[in-house]
């Protein structure tokens, strides 16, 4: 007979009504990475803010909570009902011996100032703003754990960042990114279109060492115009360094370094935990790679440095394929890429996602830019050693072509602007 696994504990987790499609990834990816499962018994309303988990300790439900940005407050659920007394039965009916104190009511004094143990009373009132019931839907009682880590969002906001860039990553999405990654203190992580550096401070902060590359000299080397507001140039001390510097990670910084990704500089062998990234759309930031004069040059571009730059176009299927192949070949085993795909809504299908053989895709969660156009955060973890069959395996599949779609995604995106902007001014001369 199998030996039976930890008892499990009910916890009531309390998540925040923004990225609901990212909450179920982020709890599951930082279960897995405490030693944990998400499994059939949970009790999830993917849409709802409370969720009932089965956890094995609250060692776990705790470091859970030392990492989500997603959630607000764990507890310990003590009962559970849709009514006063269906609560009450349920309080009765929890076993005694794991109770952190004797059974209701208490005894002894209230300390609001330094209690031992704080209980909370939530009560559901369901999911629609416009029909708000009179009683609750659903009512818990519960014993305080712990709260999220949500106040990183404003903490590291961008707004208040040394150096930032036209493409910047909002401080929320960059943590949870890293939480789908699963970062955990002495990985290094690593970003191969780095910019002003934004991911790699999430990732820092979780303790793991950072590094990056861009195609774009005078981003790494923080020169050129900037992107704030009222500000013409970059000041002299406005670079990815000082970005860590600011929030007490510059020991988890090793480098960002001028490279092309379509072209990988790297030694052979696993070298990275996590490969976090957000490629460019050809939006706001332009899709480049290296070219030669021998190729069809796209500009040259001269920096304050006399740095040239010569590039040609680098399409977005390519961008992906690109880094698929690096990841599977630099990541180690178990080691997770996250990134983010555009895509034009009315010809998606799963379909057109980026696949390789050496990576199983664990999430893909959307995030809308417009009523036409979004961006999918796809998560892949590496399950296949790299041979050199999959150097260029997709191109035999049979599957390359639908992701050649990718590739007009800047012209769909500003023909819907184009459109809307003219469906704006008819409406205005009415």
């Amino acid at each position: 007979m199998a030996a039976a696994g930890p008892a499990l504990r009910r916890y009531l987790l309390l998540l925040a009504q923004e990225h609901l499609e990212f909450r179920l990834p982020e709890i599951t990816s930082l279960l897995s990475l405490y030693g944990g499962q998400f499994n059939s018994q949970q009790e999830v309303r993917v849409n709802s803010p409370f969720w009932i988990l089965n956890i094995p300790s609250e060692e776990m439900a705790r470091g859970l909570m030392k990492r989500t940005v997603c959630a607000k407050s764990i507890f310990e659920l003590w009962g559970h009902g849709r009514s006063a007394g269906e609560l009450y039965a349920s309080l009765k009916s929890y076993p005694m011996d794991k109770m952190a104190l004797e059974f209701l009511p208490f005894n002894g004094k209230v300390n609001l100032k330094n209690p031992e143990h704080i209980f909370w009373i939530l009560e559901d009132y369901g999911m629609d703003p416009n029909n708000v019931p009179e009683e609750p839907v659903d009512l818990y009682f519960g014993r305080w754990i712990a709260d999220g880590q949500r106040e990183l969002i404003e903490s590291y906001s961008v707004k208040k960042r040394h150096f930032i860039g036209n493409t910047s990553m909002d401080a929320c999405l960059s943590f949870i990114m890293a939480n789908h990654g699963r970062v955990k203190p002495n990985d290094i992580v690593y970003d191969p279109f780095v910019g002003t550096g934004g991911l790699l401070i999430s990732s820092a902060h979780f303790g793991a060492y950072v590094c990056g590359t861009d195609i774009d000299y005078n981003t790494i080397h923080g020169l050129g115009k900037a992107s704030r507001k009222n500000q013409k140039w970059r000041g002299p001390d406005e670079n990815i360094r000082a970005n860590l510097r600011q929030y007490g990670l510059e020991k988890y910084y090793l480098d960002a370094l001028v490279s092309d990704s379509s072209r990988p500089i790297w030694r052979k062998g696993v070298l990275f935990d996590a490969i976090i990234t957000d490629p460019p759309y050809g939006i706001r930031e332009a899709t480049r790679r290296t070219g030669s004069q021998k190729e069809s040059v796209k500009s040259s571009e001269r920096s304050a440095e006399n740095h040239i730059i010569i590039s040609s176009n680098y399409h977005l299927s390519d961008i992906f394929f690109d880094l698929l192949k690096f990841a599977a070949e630099y990541l180690v085993m178990g080691g997770r890429l996250v990134y983010w795909l555009p895509i034009y809504r009315p010809e998606y299908t799963e379909e057109i996602v980026p696949r390789h053989p050496c990576l199983k895709l664990i999430s893909n969660c959307e995030q809308m830019l417009s009523s036409h156009t979004s961006r999918r955060l796809i998560t892949m973890e590496k399950v296949k050693e790299f041979k050199d069959q999959d150097q260029n395996s997709y191109l035999s599949d049979g599957q390359y072509m639908p992701y050649k779609g990718h590739n007009s995604f800047r012209e769909k995106y500003f023909s819907g602007v184009t459109k809307r902007i003219a469906k704006e001014e008819k409406d205005n001369q009415k």
